[in-house]
């Protein structure tokens, strides 16, 4: 059973960041640099008997595998360790519903699809659950295909919320599927910071990325691809 320490912890007004680690640890990247740069301050534990067994020091003092970390209205999920697959269903579904009860008014999730099924320019797509209103900082952004689905906590976050009216939306940045992506979590972060109004610099991720991209060997021609695949996250 899902339990956050402190007991009766509230969240009234406030953004939940999550990001998780899928294609090119998209997600996961960008809360963990997001919280770094924004300087966010831990306010909560998460725990359950579904997290990993895993514990290390960051700056000396001790870090748990889930935590909430807050910068003013923006509460981050940080994941450092993944669940085992046969726990995600039970985990994400009690920590949507916390959420949902917890005070919170919205869900910012952030995710990474497959970089070779781009078929444009954009650097990402974007979901929207059905009580989600549209920011103006999305005026630019495609919604994902219909022909495309999105799976892990991402999905199952997506699908709690829809079905229970709880405003949500999703940023999915294309991605590597080889290795992490600094590039997808810089596109991830330049668009929320125009959503939530900070002011995030992104050129170590661009550099970061660059350098991996200088190093990497010219891969092989990606297996062609059949409208109608998924497209996962």
């Amino acid at each position: 059973m899902l339990e956050i320490i402190p007991k009766g912890a509230r969240f009234d007004g406030c953004t939940l960041v999550a990001g998780f680690h899928g294609i090119g640890a998209t997600g996961y990247w960008s809360v963990k640099y997001l919280t770094q740069q924004l300087k966010a301050e831990r306010v909560a534990f998460i725990d359950s008997e579904y997290i990993a067994p895993v514990s290390s020091l960051q700056g000396g003092r001790l870090t748990t595998p889930h935590e909430l970390l807050r910068k003013g209205d923006l509460v981050f999920l940080k994941v450092d360790v993944p669940l085992y697959r046969d726990f995600e269903v039970k985990f994400y579904r009690e920590l949507a519903q916390w959420v949902v009860g917890a005070g919170f008014r919205e869900a910012a999730l952030i995710g990474g699809l497959d970089a070779t099924l781009r078929v444009d320019d954009s650097t990402h797509r974007v979901v929207f659950s059905s009580s989600y209103k549209t920011h103006e900082a999305f005026s630019g952004s495609k919604v994902l295909e219909d022909d495309h689905v999105i799976v892990g906590p991402v999905a199952i976050l997506l699908n709690y919320f829809e079905a229970t009216g709880f405003p949500a939306y999703a940023i999915l940045s294309y991605a590597s599927t080889e290795r992490a992506d600094p590039r997808a979590a810089a596109s991830a972060i330049d668009l929320m910071s125009k959503v939530y109004g900070f002011t995030v610099d992104t050129t170590p991720l661009i550099k970061g990325a660059e350098a991996m991209e200088a190093t990497t060997y010219r891969e092989e021609p990606a297996p062609e691809r059949h409208r109608g695949e998924s497209m996962y996250t």
